[in-house]
C-alpha cells in the first residue's frame, strides 16, 4: 500500500546523470505536478548518458536538456534542501550524503537500490537493455511507493 504522497522530492545518485534524471522524469511523466521534483547528485561531473536520454525518451520523458548538479550547486543555486518533504538516493553514495546533509532537518530519506546501469552490456541493444531494466526498476518502486500513476500515462 502506497504511503501519503510528498509534496516535493528530490531523488539523487551519484553524478545526477543517470538514475536520479531518469527518476525525476519518470515521476513529473507519471503524477504531473502533483509533487514538485528535482533531482541532484553527489558530483555534477558528467553530463546526462545518452543512454538514459534514450530509453527514456521510449516512455515520452525528455532528459536531453537536463543539466547535472550536485548538493552543493543545488545550495549555491539558492534551493534550500530542507525544502523537501522526501529525499529518494538511488545509490549508496547519495544515500550518505543525503542523510549527512540532512541531519539536523526532518526529512524522509529514503533508500532505493537502483542498479547502475553503466559499463553492463557489449552491444548498443544489450546496454539499452540493461538501461532499461534500470529505468523499469525505478517505475516500479515509484508506483509502490506512490500508487498508481495519474490516468492518462
Amino acid at each position: 500500500m502506497a504511503k501519503a504522497f510528498p509534496q516535493s522530492v528530490l531523488f539523487c545518485c551519484d553524478h545526477n546523470s543517470v538514475r536520479s534524471p531518469m527518476a525525476e522524469g519518470l515521476m513529473k511523466k507519471l503524477y504531473g505536478q502533483r509533487a514538485y521534483v528535482q533531482s541532484a547528485g553527489v558530483r555534477s561531473d558528467m553530463d546526462v548518458d545518452g543512454f538514459a536520454i534514450a530509453v527514456s525518451a521510449e516512455m515520452g520523458i525528455e532528459l536531453s536538456r537536463h543539466r547535472s548538479r550536485s548538493f552543493d550547486e543545488m545550495v549555491e543555486w539558492g534551493d534550500d534542501l530542507s525544502s523537501f518533504d522526501m529525499i529518494v538516493s538511488l545509490s549508496p553514495a547519495s544515500q550518505r550524503a543525503a542523510l549527512e546533509l540532512t541531519r539536523f532537518a526532518h526529512i524522509d530519506v529514503e533508500y532505493w537500490p537502483i542498479m547502475d546501469p553503466t559499463g553492463l552490456g557489449e552491444t548498443r541493444e544489450a546496454k539499452l537493455q540493461v538501461y532499461r531494466q534500470t529505468r523499469d526498476q525505478i517505475a516500479s518502486r515509484m508506483i509502490d511507493r506512490f500508487g498508481a500513476p495519474l490516468a492518462g500515462d
